[in-house]
């Protein structure tokens, strides 16, 4: 790894103009590229502090070895020329949206003599017209329902030929379903007419063809031919049926395209529907994985980028208005620039209230949705699964397989609330009956190396004691005394044996930090003994994996399926570790002067400062003047005099603090 400092250009050697910048590797390949408005201040902001830089951008300065700029003349500029070093370099450092799926389209080959109507996939073509995208099962049952009415040639160039030297047409001839334009059923002029046709509906004209057929059906009724009145018929079924397909969400002047997101510290799920003339014609979907250190309004800058960037060459493509969760980055510069690429205005605004607002929720819904698929699928693939850990006992080189993971977070807010999670992964899922939270006092609270070498110490204490008492039971069943009449006594089967706390001991444990976490909690388990199970630690700043007593991490491929196992199991035990921290801190939160009388509870508590109004009057009154209070008696008046009596520096400590509820604001008690 480079350090910057060897490639840091000098700070007047910086423009403070607009530009763009291009981080490159030793071998010259451009590993990142961004955009600033001041150039010096932002590529300063590399190189002043690099340890304090977040964990991503900290191994981008450390990969790179050199970094370059070019100036431009204003942000718009520094917009296009960003986009256009990100399409052709492909930087590993930028984020890449890539399809959660391979979306189809609906194409028309327009360029050709004879047009062709087909599902395409992948880059687009010149000459081309487009519509979708689609599920792949909603494009093909269209393009089926459709050629009935606009026969257009649907085959393939080798199929054509052969139709073409035989002089007969291939079988969607024969069935009406093609014009046949290869045998000269119908002039190639014609044929372009259908094309035309069939694209005409697919933008949205589809009212102005329907009410044609329908003027041809009653003329065919006045002339008495029912049968073609009745096969007009059916094709107007046909077409209302893929007409109405899309259901109408916005007026029917709307075109727009409406973006919503869904993310976490890893990954994020983008989903956009396509609504054109009212109706979502489309919807597409894709997962990227957050190699930067991104802002929402950034992704969604990117996002725009890449997604019409793509399709600048296809006519007619970009909506009127475009729908974002957020204001991108440079709003006012992306919408100048998609504009262009539109050849009119384009609005890139955030939905506040309406008909808009309530369908960009569905769209986040889907993204929330598309995430969480992703994330199961992923982590419940068997295959996959059995991948990770493969890959886990290999990197670590491991002589078991890991059947069972316990991994430990730490969770506290400046040393007070100390608490401590396990999670646990058995086969690659997470088992949550065996999940254990564990509450942290004392010395072993002053520090996260102290704490886990308390929880590790615990866990296992209670694995070794729960072994020595299922070893005694089936010690005991295994070998019964003989009676005295030379039988065997029978084991007591009325008794359960004892239930054990923490079921079997894990092949791997895993803790949440680096290197010292990870040699306190091997000190831990050597300390009991306990010479089975492996330890290693997952550090958050470079997703390092740490051994005990080892001066380099191992570092598993960002690819590697078994790196995002331990992830998921990391985000897991901190999730859960937060969740405990949360609670308990906000029951530490409401504590009262009034919470270590003995005998005294909740509803007498509220009776008191309902009667004397706060716990300074309470603690100021005798036991008779307290008996007047409802609910309390004689003994526990006497109780309430004399906790204060011995507690009076502590309980006129606590009177100067109200009780808050920390959720809500509520003063408790003042």
């Amino acid at each position: 790894m480079a350090d910057p400092a060897s490639y840091r250009p000098q700070t007047g050697e910086i423009p403070t103009n607009p530009g763009v910048y291009r981080f490159r590797d030793p071998h010259g390949r451009v590993i990142y590229v961004g955009k600033a408005k001041n150039l010096r201040s932002r590529l300063n902001s590399y190189f002043a502090n690099p340890a304090g830089l977040l964990p991503k951008t900290h191994a981008m300065v450390h990969a790179a070895s050199s970094v370059e700029w070019t100036v431009v003349g204003s942000e718009l500029e520094s917009l296009q020329l960003e986009y256009t070093w990100i399409k052709e370099f492909k930087p590993r450092f930028n984020v890449v949206f890539r399809d959660d799926k391979t979306y189809p389209y609906l194409a028309v080959t327009m360029g050709e003599k004879l047009p062709r109507v087909q599902v395409m996939r992948g880059e687009r073509r010149k000459g081309t017209r487009y519509f979708g995208p689609y599920t792949a099962g909603a494009i093909r049952e269209t393009m089926d329902t459709l050629l009935r009415v606009f026969p257009v040639r649907s085959c393939s160039a080798g199929v054509l030929k052969r139709a073409q030297a035989s002089g007969r047409p291939c079988l969607l001839g024969y069935i009406d379903k093609c014009s046949a334009p290869c045998v000269g059923r119908v002039t190639p002029e014609e044929h372009r007419a259908l094309a035309e046709d069939f694209c005409a509906f697919m933008g949205g004209e589809a009212k102005r063809f329907i009410a044609r057929l329908e003027k041809d059906m009653a003329a065919a009724v006045a002339e008495l031919d029912y049968e073609r009145a009745a096969r007009i018929r059916d094709d107007i079924a046909a077409l209302r049926k893929v007409f109405e397909r899309n259901a109408v969400v916005l007026a029917e002047d709307t075109d727009a395209d409406i973006f919503a997101l869904h993310e976490d510290e890893l990954e994020a799920a983008v989903q956009v529907f396509h609504v054109r003339g009212g109706r979502v014609r489309g919807q597409r979907g894709w997962v990227v994985e957050k190699v930067e250190d991104f802002t929402t309004p950034d992704l969604v800058e990117h996002l725009l980028q890449q997604v019409y960037g793509e399709d600048a060459e296809v006519q007619g493509r970009l909506p009127r208005e475009v729908l974002v969760p957020v204001e991108p980055s440079n709003a006012a510069e992306l919408a100048v620039w998609l504009g262009g690429l539109r050849g009119a205005k384009v609005d890139i605004r955030v939905p506040q209230r309406g008909d808009k607002a309530a369908l960009m929720s569905t769209v986040r819904d889907n993204a929330e949705h598309a995430l969480r698929l992703h994330k199961t699928r992923r982590a419940g693939d068997l295959t996959v699964r059995s991948q990770a850990l493969q890959e886990l006992q290999e990197a670590l080189e491991l002589p078991v397989p890991l059947l069972r993971i316990e991994c430990y977070d730490v969770s506290h807010v400046q040393g007070t609330n100390v608490v401590a999670s396990m999670v646990v992964v058995e086969d690659g899922l997470p088992k949550k009956s065996d999940y254990r939270k564990f509450s942290i006092t004392g010395p072993a609270a002053t520090d996260d190396t102290a704490a886990m070498h308390d929880v590790l110490t615990r866990r296992f204490r209670h694995y070794l004691v729960d072994k020595t008492a299922q070893v005694e039971a089936a010690d005991a069943g295994m070998a019964p005394p003989e009676t005295a009449g030379g039988g065997v006594a029978v084991a007591d089967t009325t008794t359960p044996a004892p239930k054990a706390k923490f079921a079997y001991p894990p092949n791997l444990v895993v803790v949440d930090g680096g290197k010292p976490q990870v040699n306190a909690a091997a000190r831990a388990l050597a300390g009991l003994g306990v010479d089975d199970v492996y330890v290693v630690g997952l550090a958050k700043r470079l997703e390092e994996v740490w051994l005990p007593d080892s001066d380099f991490p191992v570092i598993l491929p960002r690819s590697s399926q078994g790196l995002y196992m331990l992830q998921r199991i990391r985000d897991e035990a901190h999730r859960f570790a937060i969740s405990f921290h949360r609670q308990k801190r906000g029951k530490a939160m409401t504590v009262s002067a009034l919470d270590g009388v003995p005998g005294l509870g909740d509803s007498k508590r509220k009776a008191l400062l309902a009667h004397f109004g706060s716990v300074k009057k309470i603690k100021a009154a005798t036991a008779e003047e307290l008996t007047a209070a409802k609910g309390i008696g004689p003994s526990l008046a006497a109780a309430i005099v004399t906790h204060f009596s011995a507690n009076g520096a502590g309980a006129e400590s606590l009177d100067t603090v109200p009780a808050i509820n920390m959720t809500t604001g509520e003063v408790l008690e003042t």
